[in-house]
This record gives C-alpha cells, structure tokens and sequence, in this order.
C-alpha cells in the first residue's frame, strides 16, 4: 500500500523525540507482558467456532458449507446511490455502490471488521501517526470508538483493579469503568494536560501493599469537556511515568481530526512511543464520527494484538460485528478521497468548528466577561467555563468559613433548575468528575448553534449568574 509518510504531514513533529538506539523489534513488549492486564473474564472467554472460521471463506477455490447466511437474493435493497461533496472542490458527485459492494453490505461479515477497511485504516495510522504493520499493534474496527472502549476496558479491568482517570473527563466513560468494579482516581489536569507532577506524586506515594493502577484513560486532544489539548512535554512525561509504574495508556482521541489551534498539532501517544525505551502501552481509539458521520459509528482500535483479539472475541459473544453496510460506504467514500482527501477534509471541518469557537467565545466576552472565566479551547467542541456565582466578599466569607470546594460555589443546581427554567439546558461541572464533587464549572457546547441563538442562551445565562450572585450576597449579609 502506498501510504505517504507522516514525517511529511506533521512536519515539525519529527525532531520532538530523539529514538532510542536499539531497533523496533526489540523494544516491542512480548505477549507474556500483558497477562498481568488482561482481566480474568476476557481470558475466561472462548472463540465462536463459526465466527472464527469466516476469514477461510474467502480462500480462493474453496467452497464454503459453514455459515447459516441468508442468501442476498432475498433482500429488498436492490440498489444504493449517495452523493459526495468533494472535500477540495465541494464539487458534488453519485457514488452508487457496486453489486458485489452492496452483496456484500447486507451480508454478515467478521467480527474484526471487513479485511479491505482495515488495510485501509492501518494504512491512515501510517499517514496520521507514522506507525506500520509489524511494529506491535493490530487494528480492528468497531460500532464507534465508545463500542471499542467498553470492550477494552472490560478486557483489562477485574473488580477491585484501580483506573486512573484524566478529570474532569467525558461523562460517559464512568458507567463504564464503574461496571467493571474498579476504582477509580481521578488525575488531575489543566491547560497544559495531565497533571504530570502531581501523577508523579501519588505514584510515587502509592499506599503499601496495595496494587499500582493498570490503566490511565486520557483524552489529549480537545478534552470533552475542558477543550485542554495535551503539549507533547506533558505526553512524553505520561509514557515515563506508564513505564516507571508500569501501567497502559487508554488514549482515546475522538477529537484529534477537529484540532485548529496555531501551534502545530502534538504527536499522539501512538506516535511517541515508538521512540520509547519500550512499544507496546498505548491503547488508542479513534473515531471518524465526529468528521464523516456520528449516525454510522465509525471507530477503531489500534493496540497491542492480545487486546485486540481481547476486543474480537468479546464482539463475537455480544453484538457478533460492527455493521457491514457502515464499513462497504465508508470505505468506498474513503477511497474516492484518499488519505490526502480525508486530510483535506477533516482540515475544513477544523476550520469550522475554529469559526463557531470564535463567534461563541466573541459572544462570551460581551455577556459574562467578569461573570465567568475560561481557557480558549484548541481543539474539540466545548468551552469549559468556571462561573463567579459569588462576589468577592462573598468568596472570601466562604473561604473564611473552610467551605472547601463549596468556597467558590456550585454550578449544579443553577444549571440544572435556574437555567432551564430560563430555557438554556448545559451540563453543570459535577458530572465530568468520578466522584461527582462540587465544582462552579459548566460545560457548553459550541457546535451546533447560529450566532443569534449563542447570543440569547448566554444573555440568559448571564441574568442567572446574576441572580445566583445577589442572592449569596444577600445570604451572607443575612449571616454576619
């Protein structure tokens, strides 16, 4: 496959990481390494003798009496056509799937995915990350990258295993963590992304006799909900601390195609660790929701093969596959592209998204400049606002009387009642913590809405924060 090289795409990437002066191959972790990861249910499972003999029907000559599949001939789809917008022209063009691509999108197919998308996106890991086959990882696909996580969690966690967890974080990763019966400690972050000392610090206060974390679940680029973009110094001193403490690195990276920062764009933990003393702790999943469709769940894996085969066998006992008529458009859209067309792509949708973050936080500084308080996001959907739900005087009553996090205030119930009692529905900050403790933080999404409506959601909201503001003033004058 010809696959250009990501030295080229990313530029000045290349002399971040000085190589170590060993080769690949001995730095690549060997099988064994992981049985100390893998949870007990993942090697309790066993292969589905039917699903695991699939890839041999399409040997050439051999004639197949295995699978119970309905014969296409029966379907009511006789034909799919849809229109493609060129992603450097916006010329629009028909693409209408092929016979055999349809025969084959209706049909059942493996559970790793369909062999022709995966040599595909194993080719764009090459092209965004600079990682080849044959350099200790495989790659399989999944209904979205939240399907991929879920199943890679499971297969890594038993119940009492601690989690270390980048906060505040996605939402909806602690359901999934909490099934597993583990524990979770949440890591710190700031603009700058994890809090790499303070990871330090605890690791290396870690209680006696209690077993160190196996996993630390990060989002680097454009942090739902902090909007934070991890720098490479702080990604380099993450994979020193996973080698040192010997855990995984779970990156998962669904907004790594919507960056639009002015810097250039930080090498992944994918990419940095193939310069590592050792290859083999980064766990990553990406997603082409966020860029092509969110509706068709477009994710993958890429990782160590035992967790990826971890990964298949769970889909071969759950859900059997991804979808096949997902992957049979997919790739015939990405195919008509190129990975130079995907790239051009997803650099207009970042250009997008860079707009609408402008106009929003344009609308910020009119309406609650002095009221709130934000870092720029560099990447993502989100702005992450620290609300000032108290006047100084107040504030420094709260802190006079050892409040704790309560000092600053609680966005909680004046997002979750006041605001949509004013018709503005946001997710107060509480929820992006494992332990859900108070924060003042809300998260607002800046995807979506026209400037007119940006401007009456936080007009709104402003009249709120205002309210919330006089009557703790009054509270506190009440109190003394």
């Amino acid at each position: 496959m010809n696959v250009p090289s990501a030295r080229v795409q990313n530029g000045a990437q290349e002399n971040l990481v000085k190589p170590v002066d060993t080769s690949l191959e001995s730095r690549i972790l060997p099988r064994a390494f992981y049985d100390h990861f893998l949870s007990e249910s993942s090697k309790g499972r066993i292969e589905d003798p039917i699903r695991a003999l699939l890839p041999l029907e399409d040997r050439p000559g051999l004639i197949s009496l295995l699978a119970g599949k309905p014969n296409v001939d029966t379907f009511p789809i006789t034909s799919m056509q849809f229109t493609l917008r060129d992603p450097v022209t916006t010329d629009e063009s028909v693409i209408a799937l092929s016979e055999a691509e349809l025969a084959k999108g209706l049909q059942y197919s493996g559970s790793a995915g369909i062999p022709d998308l995966l040599d595909w996106l194993v080719g764009l890991q090459e092209f965004n990350h600079g990682r080849k086959r044959g350099e200790g990882w495989e790659l399989c696909f999944g209904t979205g990258s939240s399907d991929l996580i879920y199943k890679a969690v499971n297969a890594l966690l038993n119940p009492g295993d601690t989690a270390l967890i980048e906060a505040p974080i996605y939402a909806g990763v602690f359901p999934i963590f909490h099934g597993t019966g583990c524990e979770m400690i949440e890591v710190r972050t700031d603009e700058h992304g994890t809090d790499a000392q303070g990871l330090r610090e605890m690791l290396e206060n870690w209680p006696a006799g209690k077993p160190k974390p196996k996993v630390l679940y990060t989002v680097p680029y454009g942090c739902n909900p902090t909007g934070m973009t991890s720098t490479t110094e702080r990604r380099l001193q993450v994979l020193e601390l996973a080698r040192e403490h010997n855990f995984l690195i779970l990156e998962d990276d669904p907004y790594y195609y919507l960056y639009f920062g002015s810097a250039p764009r930080p090498p992944s933990y994918f990419t940095l660790e193939k310069d590592q003393p050792e290859v083999g702790r980064v766990v990553r999943f990406d997603s082409l929701s966020k860029v092509l469709s969110s509706g068709m769940r477009i994710g993958f894996l890429s990782a160590p093969k035992c967790i990826v085969d971890a990964v298949i066998l769970h889909t071969m006992t759950s859900n059997l596959q991804p979808p096949t008529l997902t992957q049979v458009i997919a790739l015939r859209l990405l195919r008509e592209w190129g990975y130079t067309g995907l790239r051009a792509h997803v650099d207009r949708v970042a250009q997008f998204y860079h707009a609408k973050r402008d106009v929003f936080e344009g609308l910020m500084h009119k309406y609650l400049e002095g009221l709130a308080e934000w870092s720029t996001p560099e990447a993502g959907m989100f702005f992450w606002s620290r609300l000032r739900l108290l006047t100084q005087r107040c504030y420094a009553r709260r802190f006079e009387l050892k409040l704790g996090d309560g000092a600053t205030g609680d966005s909680e119930a004046l997002i979750r009642t006041k605001a949509l009692e004013r018709g503005v529905l946001a997710l107060p900050g509480t929820v992006f913590h494992p332990g859900g403790r108070k924060t003042a933080y809300v998260r607002a999404s800046f995807s979506l809405l026209p400037k007119d409506q940006v401007e009456e959601a936080l007009r709104r909201l402003r009249e709120v924060i205002l309210e919330a503001r006089s009557e703790a003033t009054a509270g506190t004058a009440a109190s003394d």
